[in-house]
């Protein structure tokens, strides 16, 4: 033992063991509430669609590429109409 410790090894041993203890304690309780707020966390449900297979689409418009804007309802009766994304095309990045 040393002469100059204000604790013997087997006070510093016990201190370490509580705190080790109530550390583990901490973390278990932060563990449990951290699984149940996931487990009822429930998926956001989608909003209800108001469209049916073979509906009219609603009118829109949407920037072109050429810089102006391009409304559904400037096709509308002339042909068959394919809306594409392209997740980050033309836009450099």
């Amino acid at each position: 033992m040393n002469e100059g410790s204000a604790f013997s090894d087997q006070a510093l041993q016990f201190i370490g063991e509580f705190f080790m203890k109530r550390l583990i304690v901490i973390f278990g309780i932060i563990s449990a509430f951290a699984v149940s707020a996931f487990s009822q966390a429930s998926p956001p449900t989608p909003p209800p669609l108001a469209l049916k297979v073979g509906d009219m689409a609603p009118d829109f418009n949407l920037p072109s590429t050429a810089g102006g804007r391009v409304k559904l309802s400037d096709f509308r009766g002339k042909n068959n109409v394919v809306l594409a994304f392209f997740v980050l095309a033309f836009t450099g990045g």
